[in-house]
């Protein structure tokens, strides 16, 4: 599914009328999901304050709030002007409320949830009273008050199309239907928080566009159970060129991480040296090879795929040249991560770039592979690399892109700020390993890891806020099941 601008999400919306369905059953199916979904992410009952204004938007978040209270949460409305100035759908859903309490109310033990139905996508221009004054309430309890903001489609105030405007911040952003395309820009990502789709029953589907959205609705199939006379040879055979004295624990966080991505056979490749730093840490279940030359046995051991670079910023210059030598003549299907990466850059030989190589540059890294492209806009930019190295680029940031020759690209919407700690791009590349050797291919693959590393990072924000790289790894099995389960 692409990302669309608000002339095309109108279209579609005309289309599905034209078609026989109601502008008040669409809101309905909106509401429905979009409750559902919060549900879901927050199945502990507390407060649910809908802030809306005289639109749809605001009868979306009315619906939403109809089933929150049916499920047990407090409810609250906040409308921006009296109920005779609002559109007929909204006093309809707000008549379907009944009697509510008095403004206010305390959350109790469970979440307070902010639904931001001030604005839709038609609005253009920075906010105006009485909009401004229920906006600034919204980010004073989101900040002294640990509210949660949730977006009815988009944040109020962001241009649909550009991303641009005074908009509010939103933790999470509900976006009904078809993925707004202000969302996907770099104004966008600041503003909407956790993108959540919101698929919505008779609304047309658009034409594919270059931008893609990546989640279980809209690429299904990716994550089948597997047979029942599966066995661990055909999960994949996994070899890891990870790790370096001083940096034992990526190795360790990428091997745990192949393995509770599936991974059948697991194989760290070490120098003899290393040894001692690992056996106290590595997971019983990874198999540990010394060589003396750790960088040819992992390519001559038979694996399915190699994952090079994790934690390797310490090994020695041979080791590095190794590698290079390695990828030059070699066809085996590699992620190349973290210090594989750097060596690249500072050798200058990305032309070794093919495509079965997988890399997962960060920023930095990024701009080390491709300086000139380091400050463009990051779609254009990932477009730009992969038409001149053909492999598949896997591009961290707030919102990880996935770029590949012959392919659309790829925009990843989970994840969240609380995952910027050390490891969670050992246990990516982990994941992401594990699925080549699977044999998913590299656009695959890649978009899968970093959907399924985020949603597992959004799962164990119950914990609190921040989420290391541990977190992640605890909740992988849960974000493999809720792909499967589709519950996005």
């Amino acid at each position: 599914m692409s990302f669309v601008t608000a002339a095309a999400m109108r279209s579609l919306e005309e289309a599905a009328f034209r078609s026989g369905i109601a502008a008040e059953t669409l809101m309905d199916l909106a509401g429905e999901g979009i409750a559902r979904r919060l549900i879901s992410r927050f199945p502990r009952p507390g407060l649910a304050v809908a802030y809306i204004g005289k639109g749809n938007n605001g009868g979306d978040a009315l619906v939403a709030l109809r089933h929150l209270r049916d499920a047990g949460w407090q409810i609250r409305v906040r409308p921006a002007y009296p109920e005779i100035e609002c559109a007929t759908l909204p006093r309809r859903k707000l008549s379907e409320l009944g009697e509510l309490p008095a403004t206010g109310g305390n959350p109790g033990p469970g979440p307070c949830l902010l639904l931001d139905g001030l604005l839709g996508i038609g609005a253009k221009g920075p906010l105006r009273e009485p909009l401004s004054t229920l906006a600034a309430e919204m980010t004073d309890l989101r900040n002294q008050r640990g509210a949660v903001v949730a977006a009815m489609d988009l944040p109020s105030g962001m241009d649909a199309d550009s991303g641009d405007g005074d908009a509010v911040t939103a933790d999470l952003t509900l976006t009904v239907g078809v993925p707004k395309q202000g969302l996907a820009t770099a104004a966008g990502i600041a503003r909407a928080g956790r993108i959540v789709l919101v698929p919505v029953a008779g609304l047309p589907l658009p034409d594919q566009g270059p931008l893609r959205f990546f989640c279980p609705e809209t690429f299904p199939g990716m994550l089948p159970p597997r047979p029942h006379d599966f066995h661990k040879g055909d999960a994949g055979r996994l070899g890891l060129l990870a790790g370096s004295p001083g940096m034992t624990g990526a190795a360790v966080l990428c091997a745990e991480a192949a393995l509770r991505a599936g991974a059948g056979l697991v194989t760290l490749h070490a120098c003899h040296d290393f040894l001692p730093n690992l056996a106290a840490r590595m997971p019983a279940a990874i198999m540990v090879r010394v060589s003396g030359d750790p960088v040819a046995d992992a390519f001559a051991a038979g694996h399915d795929a190699l994952v090079i670079g994790p934690g390797t910023g310490n090994a020695p210059d041979a080791w590095h040249r190794a590698v290079t030598e390695h990828l030059a003549s070699g066809t085996l299907p590699c992620v190349l991560d973290a210090d594989a990466l750097n060596q690249l850059a500072a050798a200058g030989r990305l032309d070794l770039l093919r495509p079965h190589h997988l890399i997962t540059p960060h920023p930095g890294e990024f701009r080390r592979l491709a300086p000139d492209l380091a400050d463009a806009d990051r779609q254009q930019a990932a477009a730009a690399f992969v038409a001149r190295h053909a492999c598949t680029l896997l591009l961290k940031g707030a919102r990880t892109l996935v770029a590949a020759p012959g392919s659309d690209l790829r925009f990843n919407p989970t994840g969240h700020a609380g995952m910027a700690s050390g490891g969670q791009g050992d246990v990516l590349a982990g994941v992401a390993g594990a699925l080549l050797a699977g044999g998913r291919p590299g656009p695959d693959a890649a978009a899968l890891a970093a959907w399924l590393c985020g949603c597992a990072a959004e799962r164990a924000l119950e914990a609190g806020p921040f989420t290391t790289a541990g977190d992640t790894l605890r909740h992988l099995g849960g974000a493999w099941r809720e792909w499967q389960e589709c519950r996005r």
